[in-house]
């Protein structure tokens, strides 16, 4: 059809949108593509960053060791090759620091993930897993445990269990209202507000009546740690990402789209009512397992987005894998500043995120006070 028009029209010639005649890409298209060769090259360096930074990472401790002795060790355990390698420093970087690096990384992926989707299909810059009241649903199950016995599984995860179903049940208390006719996304933020304070003040009540040692583990739980992470909650939580995850960033362009306003997305055939309840089911059911082995750790789900955001901009299509790229990379400084600051005290890890991110938190507000958030 084209070359037909091109031989009844003299003088006419086809130009390829965003080219010139002589056939070179517009100055238009030219800053498009060095921008996302830009982006590209930040989410390289970003995974690099985290490789090199859990490298090292994974050496702090009681126990001395190297990089090079790290990986020798990891080496031989995947492909066993002879090497002489000390049994005692093998059962540390396998048994206890690798779990625990693996786990931060995961664990900062999907915190950061899922606040960067709750962001998104909220259009508010406060959605974050904590700010929604969900961590505080997960120590609501752990106290109804500790306090009263009550225990939806049985065995070594019974804090797990309940943590878990209280987490999904305040997810879908908010999910139901967002399934309501007229319900804004300022209406489920204020409605996660008010959950979380609910559930607080229901954990103070079960703190005042318990005793002392059952007051321990709950203040224990409710300050955040990655401790009590092996490989067996792993294999969950490894689980869990590998669907939650892809099915989250497949859904970049809907959002993409979502934060121009539902009648934006509507008029290019994005149903934002059906995007909005599947990322928040998928979200929160992710957040929920996380939660469950780890306890309260805020601000990672709060402060990754935006910080990503700022360096990459709105694009979801990059913004998710920052967002989780840079969530770990803050729980990993996190983590390793718990078990280092004050020698052989491993100070939880919810704490020292808390230390940090607020000032980060802060500093973002002042920079971004005379910006629109989309903008």
């Amino acid at each position: 059809m084209r070359q037909a028009l091109l031989r009844a029209t003299p003088g006419l010639s086809w130009q390829a949108p965003g080219r010139t005649r002589t056939g070179k890409m517009t100055p238009m298209r030219q800053a498009h593509a060095h921008s996302v060769q830009g982006k590209f090259f930040f989410l390289g360096a970003l995974l690099l960053l985290l490789i090199i930074a859990a490298s090292f990472i994974i050496t702090l401790g009681q126990v001395p060791m190297t990089v090079r002795q790290v990986y020798l060790t990891l080496f031989d355990r995947l492909i066993p090759s002879g090497l002489d390698i000390n049994p005692i420093l093998a059962h540390v970087i396998w048994d206890i620091r690798m779990p625990l690096i693996t786990g931060t990384v995961i664990c900062g992926v999907g915190l950061g993930v899922c606040g960067c989707v709750m962001q998104a299909v909220l259009k508010n810059p406060m959605a974050s897993p904590f700010t929604l009241g969900i961590s505080s649903g997960a120590h609501f199950g752990v106290s109804l445990a500790v306090v009263f016995g009550i225990s939806f599984l049985d065995g070594p995860y019974f804090l797990v269990g309940n943590a878990f179903v209280c987490a999904a049940l305040c997810s879908g208390f908010i999910i139901g209202l967002s399934a309501l006719r007229g319900a804004t996304s300022e209406t489920l933020i204020l409605a996660g507000i008010a959950v979380n304070y609910l559930f607080q003040a229901a954990n103070q009540l079960f703190t005042y009546i318990a005793d002392d040692e059952q007051r321990t583990v709950m203040s224990y739980w409710g300050m955040g740690s990655l401790s009590d992470l092996n490989w067996n909650s792993l294999w969950f939580l490894g689980a869990i990402c590998l669907v939650c995850l892809p099915f989250l960033y497949g859904k970049a362009w809907d959002l993409n789209l979502m934060t121009t306003g539902d009648d934006c997305a509507r008029s290019m055939g994005v149903d934002a009512h059906a995007v909005r309840m599947a990322v928040m089911v998928v979200a929160s059911l992710l957040v929920a397992a996380i939660v469950a082995f780890t306890g309260v750790i805020g601000f990672v789900g709060l402060v990754a987005p935006h910080i990503a955001r700022i360096i990459i901009g709105n694009d979801h299509r990059f913004l998710i894998p920052a967002s989780g790229g840079i969530g770990s990379a803050l729980l990993l400084i996190a983590n390793a500043v718990s078990m280092n600051i004050l020698g052989g005290v491993v100070i939880p890890v919810g704490i020292i995120m808390s230390m940090l991110g607020i000032p980060l938190f802060l500093y973002l507000i002042i920079r971004g006070k005379r910006r629109e958030f989309w903008a």
